[in-house]
């Protein structure tokens, strides 16, 4: 594993987040100043994530051509700079306007990361991707947290600082990833025990019905179904991802609380979904990847539902911990599943995973504000709080090769 590439990246990472997750903050304690509904929160949440969405594929393929050295550096700056200027706006238009053009330096960040990461982890890419996506969870988490404290005591030059802050980040990435990509091939697997006969007949057996669901499953009709329901998989978990980012923040000031108390109860689920997000990456190197998603999802449904209702005393602190911890585990499995379909372009596939995400769940945010105005924000939260239900039905229809755990020669006409 290159600790430094990894660490580089991982740790910008964490800086870009820290400036994306405070977007919703700074709409939230803007709201009643300038005059901003539930819908325009949510169609600025959406128009910031489109615009670094849509572009990561772009900017994936740049980074399958010349390495991602630059890119990283440069996207971290991009959007540093154009927070900072967006921090003197007056109105709504303006705010909203240099916040989404910040955003490119977003989509030029995630994909050369996610494939930096992958590389830099060797023969343990899930877990080297689990790591830059902890880091980014962290700073989604620290993001409100800073953002709250520093807006209520100073705030508008609180943002500002928060800018300027990412410098240091932005020279490290420029020094720690200026070498040329080298990918570690996976270490070979240790010579298996000696299998007695009966062992081996056992695991012929096994190979061959393995095999048979292979070759079943790679019938034009399942393969479509598969890759329908790992879309909405993703699609689900992002809007309920995105829509927590963006909306909870008005909706705990709508209950009453200060930007420093709310800042800290989005910073709880953030802190959640990072830890969530490693332990996924860490389990999907081990364990069946679809079970991993189908029983995260249905657990994270009724702490997500409570986390709404319990909102006083310190109750909310551990429902809010459990909800994000299991939401975020399925997100570095789900980036590694798509890295595979494209195993020679993982810069690509690395961007359009993250890219669909990222505006799949923007457009959930998008929906949710307008929907929010004429009901209210809270039925709309708790509507929420329900697809990782669905998301968990999709995962169903997904499953993972068999591997074996002696070596056998291959039979005629193997798919393998």
């Amino acid at each position: 594993m290159n600790l430094r590439r990894l660490s580089a990246v991982s740790f910008g990472h964490m800086a870009i987040d820290i400036i994306n997750a405070s977007i919703a903050m700074i709409l939230a304690v803007l709201a009643v100043p300038f005059n901003i509904t539930n819908a325009q929160i949510g169609l600025g949440g959406m128009a910031y994530a489109l615009m670094g969405s849509l572009s990561q594929p772009f900017f994936g393929v740049l980074a399958d051509k010349f390495g991602g050295r630059w890119l990283g550096a440069i996207g971290l700056l991009w959007t540093a700079a154009f927070y900072y200027a967006a921090t003197f706006s007056q109105d709504y238009f303006t705010l909203i306007t240099l916040m989404t053009v910040a955003s490119l330096g977003s989509g030029a960040f995630h994909p050369q990361g996610a494939m930096n990461a992958g590389a830099a982890g060797g023969h343990k890419a899930t877990t080297g991707t689990s790591i830059f996506f902890l880091l980014g969870q962290m700073g989604l988490a620290l993001g409100p947290m800073i953002a709250g404290v520093l807006l209520e005591e100073i705030w508008m030059l609180g943002p500002r600082i928060m800018a300027i802050a990412t410098l240091p980040f932005v020279v490290w990435m420029a020094i720690g990833l200026r070498k040329p990509l080298e990918r570690v091939e996976e270490e070979p697997p240790p010579p298996p025990p000696p299998a007695t006969a009966e062992e081996r007949r056992r695991l012929q057996q096994r190979i061959a019905r393995t095999r048979a669901v292979s070759n079943r499953e790679a019938q034009p009709g399942r393969r479509w179904v598969a890759l329908a329901a790992f879309a909405v998989l993703v699609a689900l978990r992002a809007s309920v991802h995105q829509i927590f980012y963006g909306m909870l923040p008005k909706y705990f000031a709508d209950l009453g609380f200060s930007p420093t108390q709310f800042g800290f109860m989005v910073g709880v689920p953030s802190v959640a979904i990072a830890l969530g997000s490693m332990s996924g990456g860490i389990m999907g190197d081990r364990y069946d990847q679809p079970k991993i998603l189908l029983w995260s999802l249905l657990a994270a449904t009724p702490f997500s539902w409570l986390m709404l209702d319990i909102v006083d005393g310190w109750v909310f602190f551990p429902l809010a911990f459990a909800a994000g911890f299991l939401v975020g585990i399925p997100h570095s499995i789900l980036v590694v599943m798509a890295q595979r379909f494209l195993p020679d372009r993982q810069g690509l596939a690395s961007g359009a995973i993250l890219g669909f995400t990222f505006a799949s769940g923007a457009l959930g945010m998008g929906l949710a504000g307008p929907v929010a105005d004429v009901y209210t924000l809270s039925g709309v939260m708790h509507v929420v709080a329900v697809l990782p239900l669905l998301a968990a039905m999709c995962a169903v229809f997904l499953r993972t090769r068999l591997e074996t755990a002696l070596p056998m020669a291959p039979a005629a006409g193997s798919a393998d």
